[in-house]
Formats: C-alpha cells, structure tokens, sequence
C-alpha cells in the first residue's frame, strides 16, 4: 500500500479546532519529511567528533521544526483555509472578500438593476427587492426588465429599494438571506453586512459574462448557461455564414448632450462585433478592455466605419431623433464628416436590448446586427 497525500484544505464539517488539528498534523509530517531530504553542505562528509556530530543534528532537527511550525501556523491562520460556514451555508469569494453565503438563498435584495437583477430574472429567480431607476414623474422602473423578462416593480412582489445610493431601510426592512451589490453602489458594504451576507460584482474587471455565470453560480443556476451559450453560438454561425465579417468596419461611438464616449467592449453589441469577427475602430480597441473613455469632438472622425451602431435610452424618454441631435451639437455638419451617417448606414437601437446582460437581450442584438449588415447592399467606407 502506498502512502497517502495529506490532504491539505478538505474541509472536516463541524469539527472546528479538529480540522485544524489535523492539517496542522499532515503538514508538520509533510515538511519535516521534506527538510530532512534537503542537500547537505558540500563538507559534510568530512568527519567530525560524535558529540559535535549529534549536536549538530539536534540544532537542525530544532531549526526544521520551527521553520515546519512557522509554515503551519502562516497556513492555518489563513482565513481562505480556516474559516467554515454554518449548515446550509457555503464558502464563497467575490470581488470583497470571502462571505458565507446561503446554499440556497430564497430572499434576495440585488443593488443593480441591468446588471444583476435582469439577470436573475432570466435565470427564473425572484428577488425581494432591487435597485431601480425613477421616470421623469418618479415612478420607478428596473431598467430593461419588462421588454426582456415582463417583469418590473409595478407588477410584481420586488420593492423597490432606492437607486444610488440604495436605501438601507428599505433593504433591512425586507429582511434579505442575500444581497448582491456592484463596484458601483454607493451604499457601504460594512454596513450592507450587517443586513445580510453580502456579495460584491466588479462588473468593470469580470464584464459582463462573466458577471452573470457568478449570479448563476450564487443561485445555482450554472447548468442553464449551457443552453442559452449554444442558441448564441449558433446566431453567431449564421452572421459568419451570410457576412464577410473580416472585411466589415462597425462602429459603435456614443454621444451625449455634452461629450462623445464609447466602450470596448459596448454591451451586447460590442460581445457580438468580437465574437463574429467584424473589425471595429482603432480607437475604440485602444479603450481598456471592459472600461470607457470620453473623448473630445475633434477625434470623432477616427470613429467612422462601415457602419456606425449606437444607441438611444428610451427609459429617459430620448429617441433616435435626439441622439442624432447630440452629435450634432457637439460636431456641426457631424453626418457629412461621417461615411456611416452619410451613407445611410449609421442605426440607432434601443439601449435596453443593447446593454442589458441577458441572454434574450444578447440574441436580439445579434438578430438586428444580422439584419443591419447581411439585408442590404452596401458602401464601404474608401480606404
């Protein structure tokens, strides 16, 4: 029989100090074991008195179990090993730190609406509360959930629970299992703590996929991702299939009433501009990956292409009309300089299908893509 491998981070469940016990145990053997192989000097075979020689032994035999002990102790006192959730609760690592979570959490407060809370809507969860958006009359509204899940504050069971920053009343008041929060809430997450088990998102370093595979994972709804990946997939296969997606400039610059910005990737647009291989502006691959810039007026034209595909935010109650108005602000005559609006072939889509991170959301973006590119014949911008 060979020996066995101490096992080093599997946890022993309602065992506490023993746990520790026991690895403290496998690793003091493991590297006492270790040391004791470790090369000896280049002399050491030169003979020495026995006294000198047991001595000798002695001291190193000391020193190797204060450096084994020393080891154990930097290993154990580490949270990521030591720390064990109750019953019904799991170990789970996020973007601040390690929290016990519920394995299976039924009251959940999400703080981003597109983000998170469209996303657990799709994956067939539904939270207690969530942020949300107000209207121009202060109705509050989650931003993309009722064209893409029919789901929204005024009819269903979710309260609404403030906007930036969120409400902590609200949420205490809802006593929540689980609350899901982004980089961007305003609400302090020490304080959100002592409501709940907390779960921070970085959407600007994981993006937005990888956002909603950690929701799903939180929910327990991973294995659905599988499914909807393939119906992505194939919509992907047929852009490639009917567009010559190398040889396809799109652009996707964005302008407000008061400066021209855009994203690398934007949203669902950018996901599929990437994944079906169609070439975008240098300048908008110099964008961080997952991150935006502002830039200045004068850069505009080196955001041109074949195409130019933007957005307008109907929750605000702007339309098309007004997004081609702030381009024109910003740079008067702005559709002559450009090949994409002079041509006819800048389109201006609705911003819920194009940034919601859902998967109903990515596939109607592909589809108008498809129809955009593959529906027409078109001029491609001179070299």
């Amino acid at each position: 029989m060979g020996h066995r491998r101490p096992v080093l981070a599997r946890p022993l469940r309602g065992q506490g100090g023993r746990t520790l016990l026991v690895r403290a145990r496998c690793l003091g053997r493991l590297f006492l074991r270790l040391a004791r192989q470790c090369p000896r000097r280049p002399d050491a075979h030169r003979r020495r008195p026995r006294f000198r020689l047991m001595a000798r032994n002695l001291h190193q035999e000391t020193r190797d179990m204060r450096y084994a002990f020393s080891f154990i102790l930097a290993i154990v006192a580490s949270p990521t090993v030591a720390q064990e959730c109750p019953d019904g609760q799991r170990l789970f690592e996020h973007d601040a730190g390690a929290d016990c979570i519920p394995a299976d959490p039924q009251r959940i407060v999400s703080l981003h609406d597109s983000v998170l809370t469209v996303s657990l809507l799709e994956l067939g969860v539904m939270p207690v509360g969530s942020h949300g958006r107000l209207t121009d009359d202060g109705v509050p509204f989650i931003r993309s959930a009722k064209t893409l899940t029919g789901v929204d504050f005024d009819n269903s069971d979710i309260e609404f629970v403030g906007a930036f920053p969120v409400d902590l009343e609200a949420i205490a008041a809802l006593s929540p299992d689980l609350i899901l929060t982004t980089q961007w809430q305003e609400a302090p997450l020490d304080q959100l703590r002592q409501i709940a088990p907390t779960v921070q998102i970085d959407y600007s370093a994981r993006g937005d996929w990888e956002t909603y595979a950690t929701v799903a994972d939180l929910v327990g709804e991973t294995d659905r991702i599988a499914a909807m990946e393939t119906r992505y997939a194939a919509a992907i296969d047929q852009i490639r299939e009917r567009i010559d997606t190398e040889n396809v400039t799109i652009s996707t610059i964005h302008a407000h009433d008061s400066s021209l910005f855009a994203y690398n990737p934007y949203g669902n647009i950018g996901r599929v501009l990437y994944d079906a291989g169609f070439r975008q502006p240098q300048a908008i691959l110099d964008v961080p990956l997952n991150d935006w810039s502002e830039f200045s007026a004068e850069t505009l034209p080196q955001f041109d292409g074949d195409f130019i595909i933007t957005t307008f935010n109907g929750s605000t109650a702007d339309t098309p009309e007004d997004v081609r108005g702030y381009f024109e602000t910003l740079v008067p005559g702005s559709c002559d300089l450009l090949h994409a609006c002079r041509t006819g072939q800048m389109f201006i889509i609705p911003r819920e299908e194009a940034s919601a991170t859902t998967y109903d959301a990515l596939l109607a973006t592909a589809y108008a893509i498809q129809s955009i590119v593959a529906g027409r014949t078109f001029e491609p911008m001179p070299d």
